[in-house]
């Protein structure tokens, strides 16, 4: 197993295994008990997603997609100045 990507949270992790497994890559999301563990702290960072080693290729190509196409937070959402 290989980290392919880690997330913001754990919607996005969930988010990024979904679109791997519609591409035919079995995912798994790393993490997912470990924000229990944080209290009343913002669960954040603490998740990944991993792949077996012969996807790794077209995980990370699935991801670049998906990194260049999904809006930043920086960005103005509704296009307005």
């Amino acid at each position: 197993m290989i980290k392919v990507f880690r997330a913001a949270n754990i919607t996005e992790a969930h988010i990024v295994k979904g679109m791997l497994e519609a591409n035919g890559i079995d995912a798994y999301v790393d993490g997912f008990y470990l924000q229990g563990g944080i209290g009343e702290l913002s669960a954040m960072d603490f998740s990944s997603v991993s792949v077996d080693d012969e996807n790794e290729l077209k995980a990370r190509e699935i991801i670049a997609d998906y990194e260049i196409t999904s809006p930043s937070c920086d960005e103005d959402q509704d296009g307005l100045d």
